[in-house]
């Protein structure tokens, strides 16, 4: 048994921050906003854009997978950069290359291009979250922190629920690459109110930079990622590489990722300081935000495609169907924040994951001739689960550690973030993509064996779905009170 990490001379105290903080949370909760709505805005255009660009659905998906397989590779880093770096730096590195990465996006003449403007996008997007995290963690005291989470979960959740939406008007009227010539100029003002506004709220460290780290944890969450992928190209006979080797690679990466951080964080040197994991509260909150992250990826990229490729909806119609539930997730994130700091978490997230998982299960009914006012409903019910579990399980993780390690459950819980999306999209679309191959080879319609595909992925997240109502029991209240952070022992 060792101490957590002696504290602080990572952040300034919160009464001396405190003050300056209102401009720089506010232009970091409305940059973030921007750049996570870029996570889902391809979702609606995946069909246009497999028509334009002569793809496959798997082959697609890559658009949105390889932009969360990118922020759960960089985001690991973040810790690192969050302490050596000042928070001024943090921000225009972010904001920077999520603006030349939206640029190169606009002008790409194809697939190729289009991927690497969206991993260049994703780089910036993956400094941003935990950069949000981390200031608030410091500055925003443990009784108001409910709050303020509610609010950045309208980030974490809302932005990436009417991402569709936002796409789905564009190509209404527009051609694909406006989805990014249109926030261009948004990036660019946030650099431009960000050299006005963002000050520093942490004295950087000299913490030591890890390549061997770095390079395990690309391995790690590259090699499992693609191998979920590749599974459902594998379906349709496009998979460059047989399935088992990507995930075995990445198993293996990761298990020796997992064994160089444990030795680093005894010289506290640590890529990604994995005694957070010894807080109960945290890791709890970490498997459960894991399940809900990738059941709303997972139906975010498919109901798109069911709702255009099955009913024949445009990509407007989709749009607007999938709007309400973003517009609920908003509505309720304050209200849910202010119900955590009385109640705490296990009152918001056992009947949360209740109707979470029922939402599940109602979309296993979905099919040829599906009503859209059961489709709405069903939606809406999907988003008003996960609206009373992300704040709930944020805020729990988060406020369970010791002060030193806030950038580090930053960077996990964004890293896991992005792995559970990513790993949920791969996942839903690869059933589907078998669903739909053997639904083929039997003689159906495309239209048929893609409505089979879509009914068998939304039954497998419906069961795993499950495993987290039972798990919603053990969540508990963090401990706040200041003396017990500082006394917290982590293995």
């Amino acid at each position: 048994m060792t101490t957590a990490p002696a504290a602080p001379h990572d952040s300034l105290p919160a009464s001396s921050a405190a003050p300056r903080t209102g401009p720089v949370i506010a232009l970091l909760v409305a940059a973030a906003f921007v750049v996570i709505l870029n996570e889902t805005i391809m979702s609606v255009a995946l069909p246009r854009l497999m028509t334009d660009l002569d793809i496959t659905a798997a082959t697609a998906q890559w658009l949105t997978t390889g932009f969360m397989l990118t922020m759960a590779v960089v985001i690991p880093l973040t810790g690192w950069a969050l302490e050596r770096f000042n928070i001024r730096s943090v921000f225009f590195t972010a904001m920077g290359l999520f603006a030349v990465g939206t640029l190169i996006a606009a002008l790409a003449p194809g697939f190729e291009i289009l991927l690497v403007g969206r991993i260049v996008q994703a780089g910036g997007t993956a400094i941003m979250m935990p950069l949000l995290f981390t200031t608030v963690l410091n500055v925003v005291p443990a009784t108001h922190r409910g709050r303020m989470m509610g609010v950045i979960s309208i980030v974490i959740a809302v932005a990436p629920a009417i991402g569709p939406t936002v796409s789905g008007a564009i190509l209404s009227a527009l051609d694909w690459r406006w989805m990014f010539w249109l926030v261009l100029p948004i990036a660019v003002l946030a650099i431009v109110l960000g050299a006005i506004w963002v000050k520093n709220v942490t004295v950087p460290q000299p913490v030591r930079f890890d390549l061997l780290s770095v390079v395990l944890s690309a391995l790690a969450f590259g090699g499992l990622i693609y191998g979920l992928s590749s599974i459902g190209e594998a379906a349709t006979g496009h998979a460059p590489l047989p399935v088992w080797i990507p995930l075995v690679v990445g198993a293996l990466a990761l298990a020796a990722f997992v064994f160089r951080q444990i030795t680093l964080q005894r010289e506290d040197r640590a890529l990604l300081d994995l005694r957070t994991f010894a807080s109960r509260s945290f890791s709890l909150a970490v498997i459960l935000v894991v399940v809900a992250m990738a059941a709303m990826f997972g139906t975010l990229v498919l109901l798109p495609i069911y709702l255009q490729d099955v009913l024949a909806l445009s990509t407007l119609e989709t749009g607007l169907m999938l709007l309400p539930g973003g517009v609920l997730m908003g509505l309720i994130a304050p209200v849910v924040g202010s119900l955590f700091d009385r109640f705490g978490p296990r009152p918001l997230v056992i009947p949360g994951m209740i109707v979470a998982a029922a939402a599940l299960w109602g979309m296993t009914t979905f099919g040829l001739a599906t009503p859209t006012w059961w489709i709405i409903t069903v939606h809406l019910g999907l988003n008003l689960g996960l609206g009373f579990v992300f704040t709930p399980l944020l805020t729990s993780a988060l406020g369970s550690l010791p002060r030193p390690l806030y950038p580090h459950g930053s960077a996990i819980v964004g890293t896991v973030q992005q792995l559970a999306g990513a790993a949920g999209t791969a996942l839903f679309v690869t059933v589907m993509s078998l669903g739909l191959a053997s639904g083929v080879q039997q003689g159906a319609t495309v239209v048929d064996a893609t409505a089979a595909g879509i009914h068998s992925a939304f039954l497998t997240g419906a069961i795993i779905a499950l495993g987290a109502v039972v798990l919603a029991f053990f969540v508990r209240r963090p401990v706040t009170d200041a003396s017990e952070e500082a006394s917290v022992m982590v293995h």
